[in-house]
């Protein structure tokens, strides 16, 4: 039988709904440390299952210029997000214990872009752009089911996107951020999209995610700026 986006919907979106459900039922209820030592032990689990369903990572450019292209991606996105999130935090904010921060820097460096990306990027982008196109043509009664249970993400070409696309994924990439967080996550997820548009792959926007996740966390040690971890 073949694989339709229906299918996909769970390899893509179980690890994410994992890691915000851990975080939203280990809140206030268990150790910071506890929290986060689930969601490195769960979440890379989920990961290694769905694998065999993702897209592949990698795309038509060079290797190392999507690396390139991610790492300056990333700092550009580290100057947003701070940028367009200072306006509404207490920037000092509370510090992390040493434990917990280390944890943290771990799950959001090498484990968050990885899911995130896969999804938002891998998955919901790309289906939306199916269904931009779909809906297009008045022959179609329902444009979703279509997109849904004929199509599959793997037939969407490197790169390509539509207004549409970018809008739908970063609504989604949006909501799943605390409201202080929206304008720069909203801006963030653009400038994630403009680099899948670019690069045509989603390591490149996976380096990205990963590098910026990485200096926000130098960044707050370094400075005590707390208030944006």
């Amino acid at each position: 039988m073949k694989t339709t986006n229906r299918d996909l919907l769970i390899p893509y979106g179980v690890p994410y709904f994992a890691y915000v459900g851990i975080a939203l039922l280990s809140h206030d209820r268990l150790p910071v440390n506890i929290h986060y030592t689930l969601k490195i032990i769960i979440v890379p689990l989920l990961l290694y299952w769905a694998w065999k369903w993702y897209a592949p990572i990698t795309g038509p450019k060079k290797i190392l210029g999507s690396i390139f292209y991610g790492i300056v991606f990333g700092i550009a996105g580290l100057a947003i997000w701070c940028l367009l999130m200072a306006p509404f935090i207490e920037i000092t904010g509370n510090p992390w214990s040493n434990s917990g921060f280390l944890l943290r820097v771990f799950s959001a460096a090498l484990i968050v872009p990885v899911f995130e990306e896969f999804f938002i990027r891998g998955y919901i982008f790309r289906v939306a752009l199916q269904w931009d196109v779909i809906r297009k043509k008045d022959a179609i009664v329902s444009p979703l089911n279509e997109t849904l249970d004929n199509n599959h993400i793997n037939d969407v070409k490197p790169g390509a996107w539509s207004l549409m696309a970018i809008g739908i994924s970063t609504i989604a990439f949006t909501a799943g951020h605390l409201v202080v967080e929206w304008p720069a996550a909203a801006a963030y997820s653009i400038l994630m999209s403009i680099l899948w548009i670019i690069r045509k792959d989603l390591l490149s926007c996976m380096v990205a995610h990963g590098t910026t996740n990485l200096t926000l966390a130098l960044y707050v040690y370094f400075t005590g700026h707390w208030g944006f971890w």
